[in-house]
């Protein structure tokens, strides 16, 4: 699925208890990343946000470009943490699986301004070269192939046409979402991904 951003890392409760520093470095490069983007954020802005300097940040990351591997490798396991819970929360039944995704993609496209971390990655980090171009397609192709597999077992005929259309209304309204706001066609996508579901599955279970 297109991903959300996850929330800041905070520091554990307790007395004495705080993140590393290359715990603290990576929640606060993934926050300034989403806010400011990938090319508009620089090492010494992470550092210095983080409470360390750039010797530190460069003990855990050779560079920049390993730094926003690490952040997008995190989002990836983040994404796969939310497949989880949709098998645990509707074990054995794919179909609602499927409608559980569509809400979550609902969400996505609708409380984060900012759009999809991998997308605004790939759209900023254009050198194909980038060590960070091979993580974005490999996730991107994992979580449409996992679609196609879910729509398959929820009893689709076209489970592949099912899940590209998903996946490129969803991607579309985390756009639209950036270019005119939360009412514009985003708004609508629970509705429209709903129809097109239905038209695949004529007979199967109605959306909860």
């Amino acid at each position: 699925m297109t991903t959300i951003t996850p929330p800041r890392l905070e520091a554990p409760s307790g007395p004495g208890a705080e993140l590393r520093p290359r715990d603290r470095i990576l929640g606060t490069a993934r926050d300034l990343f989403h806010r400011h983007g990938y090319r508009g954020v620089g090492v010494d802005a992470i550092a210095e946000a983080a409470g360390t300097n750039k010797m530190t940040l460069y003990r855990h990351f050779g560079s920049k470009d390993d730094l926003i591997v690490e952040c997008l490798n995190g989002l990836a396991e983040e994404a796969d943490a939310v497949w989880a819970r949709f098998e645990a929360t509707h074990s054995g039944d794919p179909a609602a699986q499927l409608h559980e995704w569509v809400r979550f993609g609902a969400e996505c496209a609708i409380s984060d301004a900012r759009g999809c971390d991998m997308v605004n990655a790939a759209v900023e980090l254009t050198e194909p070269g980038h060590p960070a171009r091979r993580v974005i397609e490999d996730f991107k192709t994992a979580q449409r192939d996992r679609l196609v597999r879910l729509c398959r077992a929820a009893g689709a005929t076209q489970a592949e046409l099912l899940a590209d259309t998903l996946w490129l209304l969803l991607e579309g309204a985390r756009v639209s979402r950036q270019s005119v706001g939360a009412e514009g066609p985003s708004a609508r996508f629970i509705r429209m991904a709903e129809a097109i579901i239905a038209a695949f599955l004529p007979r199967g279970p109605a959306s909860p």
